[in-house]
């Protein structure tokens, strides 16, 4: 049950769920419309993650695992929109090796170069990115300077 449907009516498809957000919100437009935004929907519930392998909340692993966890999300996406789409979006990812072990960001490297798209990958140490070898440009930006290496 999460705090959307508190009355634990949850629908239990998509198209459930489709007809219910618009039943919600067509009752609330008045309410909406005074507060200036939408008060009730699925922006307004924390997602909430289960680390698998270790059978706990997401929030109680280490900041690494945490960040593996979102890593995966995201690329989970990716994946989706490249499946239903015939698209892969392009990436743009910030420090994102920050806080990942060497396997953990091989293995990054691995997936990304799996989804077939460009990635622009940020990060303020170069040695983060020595796993990705000549697969990869490296411009380095100093002093508002852009340099091709």
């Amino acid at each position: 049950m999460t705090p959307l449907f508190e009355r634990g009516d949850e629908p239990a498809s998509s198209a459930e769920l489709e007809a219910a957000l618009a039943t919600l919100w067509r009752g609330s437009r008045g309410v909406d419309r005074a507060a200036g935004r939408t008060i009730s929907g699925p922006h307004r519930v924390d997602l909430e993650v289960t680390y698998a392998q270790k059978a706990m909340p997401a929030a109680l692993g280490s900041t690494g695992e945490q960040k593996a966890l979102l890593i995966g999300l995201i690329l989970a996406h990716a994946r989706l929109v490249k499946l239903r789409t015939a698209i892969t979006p392009f990436l743009l990812l910030d420090e994102i090796a920050a806080h990942l072990d060497p396997d953990r960001r091989r293995a990054l490297f691995l997936a990304l170069d799996g989804l077939g798209t460009q990635c622009f990958l940020t990060g303020t140490d170069r040695v983060l990115f020595e796993a990705l070898g000549e697969r990869a440009q490296m411009i380095t930006v100093k002093d508002g300077r852009v340099f091709n290496d």
